[in-house]
């Protein structure tokens, strides 16, 4: 196995640039521990889903450099990146973490504004008379 294993997870305007490396369970978030930076528990939750998915939490310390999008994107741009290492370190992993879902790249985007509405498809009100 590598020493140092870098990926990449995306999820919505979130990137995650993750670096899995052997130790015991530690999560470092853009300098702070997982606690600080995520203020709810659901997304300290999701960030590590693919850990406890295939049984490996407490192996390996997460460096994540993460920008971009709002919490729970960035959770779970985490998750993914976290998803693709493991698979980086043993390809045996991949049928489990692809049955959860952890792999697939969610590719839902906030739709953009349209020109002569208040919203993407939020129309004003249509008066007939």
């Amino acid at each position: 196995m590598e020493k140092n294993i870098m990926t990449v997870g995306r999820r919505k305007e979130s990137v995650a640039r993750v670096r899995l490396v052997p130790g015991n369970g530690k999560a470092i978030i853009n300098g702070k521990d997982l606690k600080h930076y995520f203020g709810r528990e659901i997304d300290r939750i999701k960030a590590l889903q693919a850990f406890e998915a295939t049984s490996t939490t407490g192996a390996f310390d997460i460096l994540v450099k993460i920008h971009g999008g709002g919490q729970t994107g960035q959770a779970e741009a985490i998750r993914l990146g976290v998803a693709r290492a493991l698979v980086k370190t043993d390809d045996k992993l991949k049928p489990l973490l692809r049955k959860a879902g952890y792999l697939t790249r969610d590719s839902r985007m906030v739709e953009r504004k349209k020109y002569g509405r208040p919203k993407a498809r939020k129309r004003f009100q249509f008066s007939k008379r």
